[in-house]
């Protein structure tokens, strides 16, 4: 009675899995390299939002209208070509890598411009430590004798009396 039963619901299941349909293929399926600018554009939007959530909110920025917009897409092209790739493992994988390689591509280039801004800090540090004391004080009084020149001019133009005689 047991065997009967386990084999009854062993072909029930076997058969219901049986009939699992494929997505088809939508007719405004969005092309592979964009749907990579696409996923590429929601990672950076999610990190962003996941970095500081409050200042991100504070922007104004509706990230997915923002992603729609700026692809030209909708919400069910979107839908309906992610449900496509994700139905078809091998595609979707190259996507994700592709997605994956750009954001470390990004993230290089952001690497290398932190590095030369640190040099170019670096430098003038070196530079302002070059030098003397007296060198640096002689340029902020020079400075400032600019500065206050050019605030009498600004006065003399806009009250004339403002003139001092020396």
């Amino acid at each position: 009675m047991k065997k009967g039963l386990f084999l009854l619901i062993f072909t029930v299941v076997f058969s219901a899995c049986q009939n699992v349909e494929k997505t088809k293929k939508p007719d405004n399926l969005i092309a592979e390299d964009k749907m990579v600018e696409v996923l590429t554009e929601i990672s950076i939007m999610t990190s962003a939002r996941n970095f500081n959530k409050r200042k991100f909110e504070a922007t104004g920025i509706k990230p997915e209208e923002y992603i729609y917009e700026k692809f030209e897409i909708d919400s069910l092209q979107f839908e309906q070509s992610n449900a496509f790739y994700a139905e078809n493992y091998t595609q979707y994988e190259n996507i994700y890598r592709q997605v994956k390689e750009n954001l470390q591509s990004m993230k290089d280039k952001l690497d290398s411009i932190r590095e030369v801004e640190r040099k170019v800090n670096d430098s003038i540090l070196a530079a302002e430590e070059g030098l003397d004391s007296l060198q640096i004080d002689s340029l902020k009084v020079k400075s400032d004798s600019l500065k206050l020149e050019q605030d009498r001019k600004l006065d003399s133009l806009i009250n004339p009396r403002s003139i001092e005689v020396q």
